[in-house]
């Protein structure tokens, strides 16, 4: 089913009450240094690394992911490049079923996908309206947005309540930490002297420490993303698996051609050598 505003603001409002209520020491992103590194869990520190792995020929995924977005997502983000029939047309959904589960109501399948959230209450809440998704995964990476929808955690001194490694200081709350749950930033001071003497010190993320439980096991939440990165995937150029199969009877072709080009050419010149 579909989350609209209304639970865009729970989502919002449940991670504010979250940050204000933690204690000094394990409060959002507030830095603090790791107090002992050896034998500490090590959750998230090789972030950088996660690779998203996705295929858009695996159609069940791009259909979660589908589901994923219109839940979570088009509350406040559109794809305006791309109409609810291609959609259902590209991921095989019967129309009765992307009527009654995706489509909002009111809107019929020729329609774009966008989202009903108006530019100025976006603007007023968040400090800037957010960005369409058509071209996401084309512009970012699919690596990019994996990270960045993994990497979010409570920060009590932003207006939204919660900060991202792949994003800082991003205006997105934490829509989704109903579902992963709530974790914290732990950062550790790294000492460097520099040239005149000084010693320089500089905050780097060591590990993510969980503070609230979601609904969803970590394995359930990752494959929840990876799902969602898909469709985006989908989404920046639905046309890429047909071309990509496409593709490939372009390059036998061009080969046989080239064969045939070769033996007409030998014919040719033969008398000539």
């Amino acid at each position: 089913m579909r989350i609209d505003l209304t639970c865009l603001r729970t989502g919002l409002l449940l991670a504010l009450v979250a940050a204000a209520t933690l204690p000094g020491s394990a409060r959002g992103a507030e830095p603090t240094e790791s107090a002992a590194a050896a034998g500490e869990n090590k959750d998230g520190a090789d972030w950088k690394t996660w690779q998203v792995n996705n295929e858009v020929t695996d159609v069940a995924s791009v259909q979660r992911g589908a589901r994923n977005f219109v839940s979570y997502c088009m509350g406040c983000h559109s794809i305006k490049y791309e109409r609810w029939s291609r959609l259902g047309a590209d991921l095989g959904i019967p129309a009765e079923v992307l009527q009654k589960q995706l489509i909002p109501p009111g809107d019929k399948p020729t329609d774009y996908i966008l989202t009903t959230m108006p530019a100025k209450d976006a603007e007023a809440w968040f400090g800037k309206v957010p960005p369409d998704l058509s071209l996401m995964a084309r512009a970012r990476g699919r690596d990019y947005l994996y990270q960045f929808l993994k990497t979010f955690y409570v920060d009590s001194t932003r207006q939204t309540g919660a900060n991202n490694l792949r994003l800082p200081t991003t205006a997105m709350p934490d829509v989704l930490s109903e579902l992963e749950g709530l974790k914290r930033a732990v950062f550790r001071d790294v000492q460097e002297r520099g040239e005149g003497g000084e010693v320089n010190h500089t905050l780097v993320f060591d590990h993510f420490e969980p503070v609230a439980p979601g609904r969803l096991t970590p394995a359930q939440y990752d494959s929840f993303v990876r799902d969602t990165v898909n469709f985006l995937d989908y989404a920046s150029e639905p046309t890429q698996a047909a071309r990509r199969s496409l593709g490939l009877w372009v390059v036998l072709f061009l080969l046989l051609f080239t064969w045939l080009a070769w033996q007409m050419k030998r014919e040719y010149w033969k008398d000539v050598h």
